[in-house]
This record gives C-alpha cells, structure tokens and sequence, in this order.
C-alpha cells in the first residue's frame, strides 16, 4: 500500500535523522525496501527529500555537505581533515575541488547528489584530533589536519606528494603536531612525516588571524560545492 507523501515525509522526520537509508525508512514505514525507495523518490521528485547517493537520503534538502562524512563511511568514523580542513583554517588559500575525509574506512572516492568526497585510511593510532561544531561536523584541527597530509605522503595516489604553499597561524601547535608524530609506528613514515613537519615549521610565513579560521574555543570529550567555512563553536573534542 502506497503512503501519503505527507505522511510517510513525517513519519521519517520524527525518527530525527536528518540522513537515512533505503533500509531505515523501509523500517520505519512498514514497507519493503523497493517500495520503500519508491517512496523516497517521490519525495524526492516534490523536493522534500534529498538522494544523497544510492540507498542514501537526506531529510534535510539543504544539509551541509560535510555533515555528510559519518554516513559515507559508516560503519567506519571519519572526520573532515587534509585539503578541506586547510582551507577551512585558512592555511590553504585553493579552493578544494572535493571534500577530504580521513576515515577508518578504505580508501576511495564517493561522488554523491552533493559533489565527490575523497575518503582516505588512516591508521587506528593515528585517528583523531578534532573537534565536534555544534553542527555536528567533525573537523579535523589544524595541527592534525597537516599531520594527516603529511602521514598521507607515501600513499600510492600520490596526492599528497606535494602540498601546495600552506600559511602556519601563530596559534599553531607544535608541542600537539609533534604528538601525533609520536605516534606512527617508529619507520620510513615517521622519519619523513617528521623532517617535512620540521622543514614546513622553520619555513612557514607567519601570519595573523583572518576572519575564515575558526576560533578554537572547544572543551574535552572521550566538500562538491566548494567547502565554505563553517560555524566556529565546538561541542566536544577528540
């Protein structure tokens, strides 16, 4: 039997998930999956829905691209890290082309409703270092935004051979850059994560605080259209 539009659009909005599966409305309306998406693209054909890629929708039509990483990767955690979070600290003046993630999840490209998003693995001990918005995007903070791009080095892709020119803030931490250097498993990738950091240091141009870098007030806890900063207020930290 065929839901009411209006019915089934408020049905799933009072699961309060602003992204959902084929399978989790199909659960939640009582219906087969088929019918289920049947569903879904109807709502998306009245623009009341989203379809963030196969299988993938969003309650919310104008949902934050990076809001996004968490569903892309799942079961996997990710967060918002390397070109995309550069830019979005102001270190890195080009626009990236695609958003950045760092994940546990395998490496790969996802290209969805809302642009490409460029999944990269890193190491379990390696994973971490930013900081929840009250958004709910996860970003990645500057010190670990540059150490993932730097861990990424040897990666086969090659895409991080070469980073181009990157403006260190005053605020940058060294002392929390060099722990995450501690962290990878002493070897080849620690001796050149570690000289490109120290070289990037001694060299970087100093500059003061511009309107696009979030203010880095947060508190302890356990990309497409071109990334555009976002809401500077942190919820938590990891």
């Amino acid at each position: 039997m065929r839901l009411a539009a209006t019915h089934a659009l408020g049905s799933l909005l009072r699961m309060g998930k602003p992204v959902l599966t084929t399978r989790d409305a199909a659960l939640r309306l009582g219906q087969s999956s088929p019918a289920a998406s049947r569903t879904l693209e109807r709502l998306a054909g009245a623009g009341l829905v989203l379809r963030v890629r196969h299988g993938l929708w969003s309650l919310d039509t104008r949902i934050d691209p990076l809001l996004l990483a968490e569903y892309l990767t799942a079961p996997y955690p990710s967060y918002v890290s390397l070109q995309t979070a550069l830019y979005l600290h102001g270190m890195l003046s080009q626009v990236p082309q695609v958003v950045f993630l760092a994940s546990l999840a395998p490496t790969r490209t996802v290209r969805t409703g809302l642009g490409r998003f460029s999944i990269h693995r890193l190491g379990p001990r390696f994973f971490g270092g930013f900081d929840t918005l009250d958004s709910g995007v996860r970003l990645a903070r500057p010190e670990k935004a540059l150490l993932d791009a730097l861990y990424l080095i040897p990666a086969r892709s090659r895409l991080f051979a070469r980073l181009p020119e990157l403006e260190v803030p005053q605020t940058f931490d060294r002392a929390e850059a060099f722990r995450w250097v501690d962290r990878i498993r002493e070897g080849p990738r620690r001796s050149v994560v570690s000289r490109r950091l120290e070289a990037l240091l001694s060299a970087r141009r100093i500059r003061g605080e511009r309107g696009r870098t979030p203010k880095r007030s947060r508190r302890s806890s356990p990309g497409t259209a071109p990334p555009r900063p976002i809401s500077p207020r942190r919820s938590g930290r990891s």
